[in-house]
């Protein structure tokens, strides 16, 4: 706690008075934060002119939003709470797209808000919102602070809820006279005891045989890992499961790098746009083992037809998941970690050398995952892109993706073999996300190399923070997939509206121009062979570098499971084929170009 007036003896050794706006930052120190993100203003004024006593590195964004997206990526990075920081009214607000993304994919995150004064709340003051009613939905808890005897506890409880349990957003709405007024203080090192709140489960060794019962009787078992076990810590445990039972492992999206995907016995991602052996395997499975994931609808398709054959096994930390979309006969409540360690030791192999031999034909020519090349006719696709980036940097970068196809060109063509190397919005699905989540990335890991991935649209709703980037100094390295469209809409309009691109075509700026306009490096690719070169520049370089990839502009991602299809019926590609990664064959479909924009695939 840094030297403070007291309003008692001078000499005192005991609390000293000192006002709410310290008691914030000094909480926050001992609570291990050192990096925050966040915007001033006025509601939130005095805590912004007390930072500046303690050890904390804050991080001015261009926009709040910006700031909940840098926390929730440091927070998946560092497998610590993120910190952002905004005013009362419309700064709390644009917070709020950040603390519903955090939400879905339970992202522990501490939003801290100021507001007006208490006597002014309800009154409609100037910037005056209910972000905590705003908030309510899309949070595990929040709490508004109207006097600074409260702050500290308050800090303390949103941190445990924050990270215990399924992790989430919690908000602390701290009004201004409470951070202006004073109070004896010292911090409290005591754990937090919440009455009524015990997320922590412990799983019955019983129900822990009786899952390694039903693994050793499954004929067709498959393993699903989720992002829990990420979060969690569990990917060397679940290896070891794996190399002893010879299951195979499908991903979910935010579960990719949990298991590595050069393990034999990985699959690939799942679902939507999984590829196709997977989403087979899944139907024909007899026995899932899922582990730390939701079954969202963009895994499991039509419902009435899912995995009918399987008996499941749900691990799973939050048990309000358990049987909420899919009826579960094992659910298992608790840290994946702890009921896997539990469950290694006693699992045994199964028969199942047909069930492998049966995957392994579904997948037929493409069985061989690390494909060496793909074609090249002259055009540049986004999956030379990303598999450009994956063989330069040997599958090691933190890549922070958008939202969109190029999302999911990336669960294809870059292959993860740690956890923690993938950032990504998945349950809330934000454009925007990527830049902003790379920076909280960076900081997350400041060794590590990050690579934003972005498409053209969702990449101008956050640019603003390429000067964040600058004034931070820092090295990331920015792709952007520019096909002139809003490309998976643009993907859906051709599948589901004939063909009708109504407000997807799109105008960009000249992204070298506007890179070169921040003071950073930049270079354009439309081909190959500039793809590759431009990648092996950017890397070199040592700070912040943009590529503008003129990819393809009516490629499409496949196989695709439309809304309410069943899981195996897929889309296929436009050369007939559904296994295995491969560049579509445009010259079998129609081609309407964006007129707005030049992308460098002339016919």
């Amino acid at each position: 706690m840094p030297k403070a007036e007291s309003s008692t003896d001078p000499n005192s050794t005991g609390p000293q008075q000192i006002p709410g706006s310290e008691i914030i930052w000094d909480t926050l120190v001992n609570l291990g934060v050192e990096t925050v993100f966040g915007y001033p203003g006025g509601a939130i004024m005095p805590a912004y002119d007390s930072m500046v006593k303690f050890p904390i590195h804050h991080v001015l964004v261009r926009h709040e939003q910006g700031a909940s997206h840098m926390a929730d990526g440091f927070a998946r990075v560092a497998g610590k709470v993120g910190v952002c920081v905004a005013t009362s009214g419309p700064g709390a607000t644009n917070l709020v797209t950040g603390i519903a993304n955090a939400m879905l994919d339970g992202i522990p995150m501490v939003a801290i808000t100021g507001q007006v004064n208490s006597a002014l709340i309800g009154s409609d003051a100037f910037q005056e919102t209910d972000i905590t009613g705003v908030t309510l939905p899309i949070t595990k808890h929040n709490v508004v602070v109207d006097r600074p005897e409260d702050i500290s506890a308050a800090i303390k409880e949103a941190f445990h809820i924050a990270s215990s349990g399924r992790p989430g957003p919690v908000l602390v709405d701290i009004t201004k006279d409470a951070q202006q007024a004073r109070c004896e203080y010292e911090f409290d090192p005591r754990p937090v005891e919440l009455p009524g709140y015990r997320p922590e489960y412990s799983t019955d060794s019983n129900d822990i045989a009786r899952a390694a019962e039903m693994i050793a009787a499954a004929k067709r078992p498959i393993i699903f890992s989720g992002h829990g076990v990420v979060r969690s810590g569990s990917s060397e445990v679940l290896k070891e499961l794996v190399d002893k039972t010879q299951i195979p492992v499908a991903s979910t999206l935010l579960g990719l790098g949990g298991f590595p995907a050069s393990h034999e016995r990985a699959l690939g991602m799942m679902g939507m746009h999984g590829e196709s052996w997977v989403n087979k395997a899944v139907q024909q499975a007899d026995l899932i083992i899922a582990i730390g994931m939701r079954f969202d609808d963009r895994v499991t398709g039509n419902l009435a037809n899912y995995a009918r054959q399987a008996k499941k096994i749900h691990i799973e930390q939050d048990p309000a998941e358990i049987n909420k979309n899919v009826i579960v006969e094992l659910p298992l409540v608790g840290d994946a970690k702890a009921i896997l360690d539990q469950l290694l030791p006693i699992a045994k192999k199964g028969d199942i050398e047909g069930w492998l031999a049966h995957i392994d034909h579904m997948k037929g020519d493409d069985a061989v995952i690390d494909i060496k090349e793909l074609p090249d006719n002259g055009k540049l696709y986004a999956a030379h892109v990303i598999h450009e980036l994956w063989k330069k940097t040997d599958g090691r970068a933190i890549i922070v993706t958008d939202v969109g196809q190029h999302q999911m060109w990336e669960t294809q063509y870059y292959h993860h073999d740690y956890p923690r190397r993938l950032v990504t919005s998945g349950g809330l699905g934000t454009m925007g996300f990527a830049l902003p989540a790379a920076i909280g990335a960076q900081f997350g890991d400041r060794d590590a190399e990050v690579w934003v991935v972005a498409g053209d649209g969702g990449f101008q709703m956050t640019a603003a923070e390429l000067s964040t980037i600058q004034q931070e100094k820092l090295p990331v390295k920015i792709a952007i997939i520019n096909n002139g469209f809003l490309g998976m809409v643009r993907q859906w309009q051709e599948m589901f509206f004939e063909g009708r691109y109504v407000s997807t075509p799109m105008l960009s700026p000249d992204f070298v121009k506007l890179a070169d306009a921040h003071g950073m490096d930049a270079f354009r690719a439309t081909t190959l062979e500039e793809a590759a070169d431009a990648i092996a520049k950017a890397r070199a370089i040592d700070g912040p570098a943009l590529i503008d990839f003129r990819v393809v502009q009516e490629d499409s991602v496949y196989p695709m499971v439309a809304t309410g299809k069943d899981l195996d019926d897929m889309i296929r590609r436009p050369d007939g084929s559904t296994e295995g990664p491969a560049v579509a064959d445009l010259s079998k479909q129609k081609h309407i170009k964006n007129p707005l924009i030049e992308t460098g695939d002339d016919e």
